[in-house]
């Protein structure tokens, strides 16, 4: 088809051949074996509507009265609906940020009165040494499909201030109440108690209220286990930076009222008490609180998107990931008091094989996830949404920043942004697409979709050029025998897996 001028809808050039308008939506996900629900109840809705036209035939005045005052409740309804909707999102907003300034103004005023002006200082320098690696590391983890940094904002907040602020509190409590209510049990006996017992299931009891949060308001932005893994991470983060404020600043409070060690010298600095607790919770383990929390992450994330018609079961995942991370805690908490040797042999032959262990499942999720664009993206190509090397392009992350390369090389900047955005756009396309296959389609799945590709449509003319060269740059560029092998064999890969 040659139209005499250009539709609006697509730029016309030589790239794209004679201008012509958007392609066609592919087909939505079957929902025979995951909609199977949706799909019947469409049919109950249309046996209703066909019940409720007989019964409008024999009463006919009744009937265009009905309808007249359906047709004016719904008018009221769309017309009160975004701004009541737009009113309570602002107040839910507001309240959510006076109470993170509530409980960051609370846990401030609590350590700073616990450890001292000078204690908290020297803690809170101390404790931000391993946030900024941490952060990165979640960071890097969600470069596939990289979360609103609103919700990573809140979820940081939420460990620093609430959650640490719910934990202090609850385990102080639970100490004193253990020492004055017990009378076989000793303050130090209380203390122990406390940090094994109840402090595991204080501490990630409060931590996984920022992910339960998140999955109850913000769902869709949950697709899988990197995104529950990187969201409880950055909260254990937050908490974990807070709680090593307060036991730095105790021990520097402790070592300035002992003479060990001096404001003005750094004599003694090896032997202090600041130095053990530095190394303990900063160089040896500054991935302990994150490790926990990722347990109930991880569950999360799978109930986000897995067993759609099993509620019991999604209801139960989250309930097993917050009982394992308890237990892991609490193991970790009880290794101080077994001495050196039994606190070393818990580090070296429990926590360091399961940090390993999560480590791994976690790049494996984010190879999952590129992998996924290679199967639920061909449908958008086929349509001629995208071009058939699309799916392979960007299911590489190497490809994609050559392609940004090549762009900002040649076009400048905006090219550049451009290809980050294409690459962004179509991986949340190929994510609801997957999530659709999955649980079935949602009420909004056209809407979203529609709306993803007129954005993917208008971002093509600039980030196509880029993508194609990267794609043509990576299959000539030299490798060895067996990796071409591999990547002919993966590119003769259909979809689903067969050749």
């Amino acid at each position: 088809m040659h139209p005499s001028k250009p539709s609006p809808d697509r730029p016309s050039g030589p790239l794209y051949g004679p201008p012509s308008g958007p392609p066609p939506l592919p087909q939505p996900p079957d929902g025979t074996t995951t909609g199977g629900t949706h799909h019947r109840g469409v049919r109950k809705h249309d046996r209703g509507a066909r019940e409720h036209h007989r019964g409008a035939r024999k009463h006919p005045r009744g009937a265009r009265e009905h309808r007249r005052a359906a047709r004016d409740q719904h008018r009221s309804i769309r017309e009160h609906r975004t701004p009541r909707r737009a009113a309570l999102r602002i107040a839910s907003l507001i309240a959510l940020i006076a109470l993170l300034t509530l409980s960051g103004i609370a846990i401030l005023t609590l350590v700073r009165r616990e450890t001292g002006t000078e204690g908290f200082l020297v803690g809170f320098a101390l404790a931000v040494f391993p946030v900024p690696i941490l952060v990165t590391a979640f960071r890097w983890l969600d470069r596939v499909e990289p979360e609103p940094w609103r919700n990573l904002a809140f979820a940081f907040a939420w460990g620093a201030c609430a959650a640490t602020l719910v934990a202090i509190t609850a385990n102080g409590f639970a100490t004193h109440w253990l020492s004055t209510n017990i009378a076989s049990v000793s303050p130090t006996d209380a203390e122990t108690w406390s940090s094994t017992v109840v402090a595991p299931v204080v501490e990630e009891t409060a931590k996984a209220a920022a992910v339960l949060l998140l999955f109850v308001f913000r769902r869709r932005h949950i697709d899988g286990i990197t995104d529950g893994i990187v969201i409880a991470g950055l909260t254990a983060t937050g908490f974990a930076f807070t709680e090593n404020v307060l036991y730095l600043g105790n021990a520097v409070g402790r070592d300035l009222s002992l003479g060990s060690l001096s404001p003005h010298s750094l004599a003694g600095l090896a032997d202090s008490l600041t130095a053990g607790t530095f190394f303990v919770r900063v160089i040896m383990s500054p991935f302990a609180h994150p490790l926990f929390t990722v347990l109930t992450g991880l569950s999360f994330g799978i109930a986000a998107t897995r067993y759609p018609h099993h509620r019991a079961l999604r209801l139960a995942l989250p309930a097993l990931g917050l009982t394992t991370a308890i237990l892991l805690h609490s193991i970790w908490n009880s290794a101080s008091s077994l001495g050196s040797f039994g606190f070393l042999a818990v580090y070296g032959l429990f926590m360091v094989p399961v940090f390993a262990a999560l480590s791994c499942l976690a790049v494996w999720s984010r190879r999952q996830e590129l992998l996924s664009l290679r199967t639920y993206l061909p449908p958008y190509a086929a349509a001629g949404w995208l071009t058939p090397t699309d799916p392979l392009t960007l299911s590489s992350l190497r490809t994609r920043a050559l392609a940004r390369s090549i762009a900002r090389r040649t076009h400048g900047p905006a090219a550049a942004r451009a290809v980050t955005e294409y690459a962004a756009l179509a991986t949340s396309l190929a994510f609801l697409r997957r999530r659709a296959h999955r649980t079935g389609p949602t009420p909004d799945f056209h809407t979203r979709e529609r709306t993803l590709l007129h954005h993917l449509w208008q971002t093509k003319p600039l980030a196509h050029p880029a993508l194609t060269h990267a794609h043509r740059t990576r299959r000539q560029a030299p490798c060895s025998p067996s990796t071409q092998a591999y990547v002919a064999s993966d590119e003769s890969r259909t979809p689903d897996g067969n050749r």
